[in-house]
């Protein structure tokens, strides 16, 4: 475990060379998508540099808006932040992946991101239908393209400059060795859910072998139950550093070396969430080894399911 002396500061490098991810990062997967636009100005100005964004959530255009506000008023230059959006399940065959990329950028006003995820390892029928249903109300899949297929569509965008990276999310140990041991350029980043009760840590450790970044969504553990900002555990580390248990856990996933993800529409929490400061390494290791529950709150890795994309909710 590296000493971290400031986690809201922190910059992991990128396996490419090219560039930095800040560790704290914002996800605009709001749980009121009409205020994606508000939510996304107050993230960066009280410190957030790091936007996680996607097609799926539908709310593009909404972050576009509000990054064209930022750049217009000089509250951040476009290099000052790090931007990522992520690429559909209907959207896997590889003549469908630059103008899914595209159409991305257009909503988000950039001529190109810093990373680009592929959203779920699981292809979806081709089409304009985000989440294609037979008659049954069954998923349609596409059995016609590979993830191998698909990674190398994406990793063409990085030739042509429109991602300055590309990588993974919701995806386990397996499929992401898959695609390391086929790729021609390297997963930078691998997003998944991680918190103290779904440490993830196999992939944590392959993810470090391999140098690529663990992002971690859901690092608060959604808010749903169990609820994790009420373990006795949490609170009790938040008494005694005079910090809230969502800073709490925000702390221990950057200290742990991964990069995390919050969210949210309401101003002080936004503002809460920024306002993350090293634990000592002991109360790191603390909860990595007393924190026994093991829940995975969102199963898309395991089913290939659209239907649940839990919405950040304010606590």
């Amino acid at each position: 475990m590296a000493t971290i002396e400031d986690p809201r500061q922190h910059r992991i490098s990128l396996n490419n060379g090219d560039g930095e991810m800040p560790a704290l990062g914002f996800g605009t997967l709001v749980s009121d998508s009409k205020e994606t636009r508000n939510a996304t100005i107050a993230a960066v100005e009280v410190g957030f540099r790091h936007l996680d964004c996607a097609e799926r959530y539908r709310n593009e255009d909404e972050v576009g808006l509000a990054l064209k506000e930022l750049f217009a008023a000089g509250t951040v230059r476009r290099e000052d932040l790090f931007v990522t959006t992520k690429l559909w399940n209907n959207n896997h065959r590889p003549e469908r992946v630059k103008p899914a990329l595209q159409a991305s950028l257009n909503r988000l006003g950039l001529d190109a991101v810093d990373l680009y995820l592929m959203h779920t390892p699981f292809a979806f029928k081709p089409g304009d239908d985000q989440d294609p249903r037979d008659e049954h109300g069954a998923v349609v899949y596409d059995d016609g393209v590979t993830l191998e297929e698909t990674w190398a569509a994406m990793e063409a965008l990085v030739d042509e400059g429109l991602s300055r990276a590309i990588g993974l999310s919701d995806i386990g140990v397996e499929g992401t060795r898959r695609i390391i041991d086929s790729a021609r350029i390297k997963p930078a980043v691998v997003e998944v859910e991680s918190h103290p009760y779904h440490p993830q840590w196999e992939l944590h450790e392959l993810c470090e072998r391999e140098g690529i970044i663990l992002l971690a969504f859901a690092p608060l553990g959604h808010a749903l139950e169990p609820r994790l900002l009420d373990d006795p555990i949490i609170v009790e580390m938040a008494q005694r550093f005079g910090k809230t248990p969502a800073q709490v856990l925000l702390a221990w996933g950057i200290q742990r070396g991964t990069a995390v993800l919050t969210s949210s529409v309401n101003a002080g929490r936004i503002a809460e969430n920024v306002d993350v400061s090293a634990l000592p390494a002991s109360a790191i290791r603390e909860i990595s080894e007393r924190l026994q529950t093991r829940r995975r709150f969102n199963s898309v890795v395991d089913a290939g399911e659209p239907g649940f994309i839990q919405v950040p909710s304010d606590r």
